[in-house]
């Protein structure tokens, strides 16, 4: 195999590789029951003019598995921080106890359980859509080559072969999900 037509591979590769780290992100912002400081990772929050990420101007925990307690560094953001998590569409509702916000997660009702695997199977399509364009711009790239056909081809089903291996690890990242979400 020439070195042009590894290049293409790799390249392709790194795109599939790029569509599954963005999958997994998509996933953990999922809930699936238990609370996680990474359900408030979107929430961005008013600070000096700018919009910041909740994680640069407080401290996230989860004391338990059912409580989210945000402790703002200046207690002047504590009204700012609750009203982004509102604002976020999260579905939380913060309680501010004058030191910090807490958020009590509520448990998955089965009808939340069943939108969530929908939240999810669409995020698992647009990882394959990534997918399969990264495979469709590698297989324009190939076909571009000053190569034998024979070597275009075996090129080809290369690229088939890795587009085929990442479906399949996407799928299985999604059934993973899947039953984490429906796991009551």
């Amino acid at each position: 195999m020439n070195e042009e037509v590894q290049f293409i591979l790799d390249s392709a590769k790194e795109s599939m590789d790029a569509a599954l780290k963005h999958l997994e992100k998509e996933f953990v912002k999922i809930r699936a029951g238990k609370a996680s400081p990474a359900m408030l990772s979107s929430v961005k929050v008013e600070y000096y003019g700018s919009l910041t990420p909740l994680a640069q101007v407080a401290n996230v925990n989860t004391p338990d598995g059912r409580t989210i307690s945000v402790q703002p560094w200046e207690k002047n953001m504590l009204q700012e921080i609750e009203k982004a998590i509102i604002n976020s569409n999260l579905g939380f509702n913060p309680m501010n106890n004058g030191d910090f916000v807490i958020i009590n997660v509520p448990p998955l009702t089965e009808e939340r359980r069943i939108q969530l695997t929908k939240q999810a199977k669409a995020e698992a399509e647009d990882a394959k859509v990534g997918i399969r364009s990264a495979r469709q711009e590698a297989n324009k790239e190939i076909k571009n080559l000053d190569a034998s056909e024979d070597l275009q081809k075996n090129a080809e089903v290369d690229v088939q072969e890795l587009t085929d291996e990442y479906i399949k690890k996407t799928d299985a990242f999604l059934a993973k999900k899947e039953k984490e979400i429906m796991t009551v």
